[in-house]
């Protein structure tokens, strides 16, 4: 029996690391610092924050505020992450988690997306004699998050995943679907590989040549088969 999860949720306890920390002022964290940087025509462009520069600040209770947001540089899709779970806080709890990894690791992600409830219903009896009528109802919820990637390294990806698998959260599973990129040429390599399959000098008279022989010596075997099986009927004097 897991233990039952408790009643404060992330906002509540980000709430009170924000009021109750002397080195950070009330507000969540600024993803654009008071200075900034004069461009070529003189307007002044403000500095977005990165996640390392985030993670060399001190901010008590940084994991309990959303990850950063990377931007996307060319929308491909590199990795699904799909996590399911019979409990919803723990399954909350670690995609928060696998999204803050993400972030950390430098890959484009979007949110904890949730996808439909599965809902499984049982009916059973109560007992085989006194009870047989009365009947009794089991109800299971597989609850259901996916956090996609954009734009990343295989290698990157699959740092990632070991990454969330060695501190994966017990009742949680996690099933993840990868693409990639084969390299430029590979059309050409294919082609490559199957004309050396077969041999491209045959001349279309030898074929013939060999297709008449095969026939011939099928034809031939098959006279001499049913020779064989024709006997001779002769009539005997009673």
């Amino acid at each position: 029996m897991l233990a039952r999860p408790p009643r404060t949720s992330l906002s509540l306890l980000a709430r009170w690391a924000r009021y109750n920390s002397e080195q950070v002022t009330a507000g969540p964290i600024p993803t654009e610092p008071s200075s900034s940087v004069q461009g070529e025509g003189g307007e002044e462009a403000p500095i977005v924050l990165t996640e390392p520069d985030v993670a060399a600040m001190v901010i008590p209770g940084r994991g309990l505020y959303p990850p950063i947001k990377i931007p996307r540089t060319h929308s491909i899709p590199s990795a699904e992450v799909h996590f399911r779970s019979h409990h919803h806080y723990f399954l909350d709890l670690f995609a928060h988690f696998a999204g803050h990894a993400a972030s950390a690791l430098g890959i484009p992600s979007s949110r904890p997306v949730p996808l439909p409830t599965q809902r499984s219903m049982w009916t059973v009896i109560r007992g085989p004699f006194v009870h047989k009528k009365s009947q009794e109802n089991f109800e299971r919820r597989v609850h259901k998050r996916v956090i996609k990637a954009w734009d990343a390294d295989p290698e990157v990806v699959d740092r990632w995943v070991k990454y969330l698998r060695k501190h994966q959260m017990p009742g949680v599973g996690i099933r993840v679907t990868r693409w990639e990129r084969a390299p430029l040429g590979i059309g050409q390599q294919i082609l490559d590989h199957a004309t050396s399959q077969v041999r491209p000098h045959t001349k279309a008279a030898e074929v013939k040549e060999l297709a008449d022989k095969i026939v011939e010596q099928e034809l031939l075997a098959a006279g001499e088969a049913d020779e064989s099986s024709i006997k001779p009927f002769t009539l005997k004097k009673s």
